[in-house]
């Protein structure tokens, strides 16, 4: 891996140009790791600065319907930790986006701290998202990971204490993912309340980037969180278009024109 974490210098490069960052999600393995290899390598075509691969879990707790019907699917087709940083592998060379790993504690458990944490670095994996370790549980498995130059990136909430606040903007690596609203994922027609004034809080804090997700659905619900996030993570949508197309050809070409209208949203 670089020493310099493709994550800071994308986001480095965004603040040098004005720009703020489309983080798009999609669940690995679903329909299948082929496609979404596909997808993956479209959506850093259309325009997507980091690209967020799920890896699927019998229990994803923050994950509303969408991305749980993905993760089932995921794993109905044997889809593995495994395999899926098999395919980050293939794929690495492919692409400049920094990737990062979401997932539960479980999978990692099960692989071994330190033997994820070398593998992540050994094919190019640039950030981790483990939304069910707090940091202070987690360092046994964030520790392995933040050595070896991938950044594990933490979770705050509009719930969360402003001396817990300032902790995780100082312990997160990469960015801070900042979560709109209480609950699990999922597109929403409305976006929730007060959020700016939270998200400016937690910059004012650090100089770590800060992106908002959860519950965004539509280019001008980008638009309006971009105008003063430092970037903006779509996932249920992302995931809701590649269940509803007819085949994955079609899946891959309504992902690549969706992420193409929201990244022009936040120019």
């Amino acid at each position: 891996m670089s020493e310099v974490n493709r994550i800071d210098a994308r986001f480095a490069k965004l603040r040098e140009e004005g720009g703020t960052a489309l983080v798009p999600f999609l669940t690995a393995g679903d329909p299948d790791l082929e496609t979404t290899e596909r997808l993956i390598l479209e959506m850093a075509d259309a325009g997507a600065d980091v690209i967020e691969i799920g890896v699927p879990f019998s229990d994803p707790t923050a994950e509303g319907p969408t991305i749980q019907r993905s993760s089932s699917r995921a794993l109905e087709n044997g889809t593995s930790l495994r395999a899926i940083l098999m395919m980050v592998d293939r794929i690495r060379s492919r692409i400049e986006q920094p990737l990062v790993l979401m997932g539960y504690a479980n999978p990692v458990h099960a692989m071994g701290a330190e033997t994820f944490a070398k593998a992540c670095e050994d094919v190019g994996v640039d950030g981790i998202i483990i939304p069910d370790l707090t940091p202070e549980d987690g360092k046994p498995y964030l520790d392995p990971c933040r050595a070896r130059n991938v950044h594990p990136i933490l979770l705050a909430a509009p719930t969360t204490r402003p001396e817990r606040l300032e902790m995780l903007v100082r312990e997160t690596r990469g960015f801070l993912y900042y979560v709109s609203l209480q609950g699990v994922t999922g597109a929403r027609a409305d976006l929730a309340r007060g959020i700016e004034e939270k998200v400016r809080a937690a910059q004012a804090l650090g100089d770590v980037p800060v992106c908002v997700g959860f519950g965004i659905s539509t280019p001008e619900q980008a638009k309006e969180i971009g105008a003063y996030a430092d970037g903006v993570v779509i996932g249920s949508a992302i995931v809701d278009l590649i269940e509803q197309a007819n085949g994955r050809t079609a899946a891959v070409d309504a992902v690549g024109r969706y992420i193409a209208e929201v990244k022009a949203a936040l120019a």
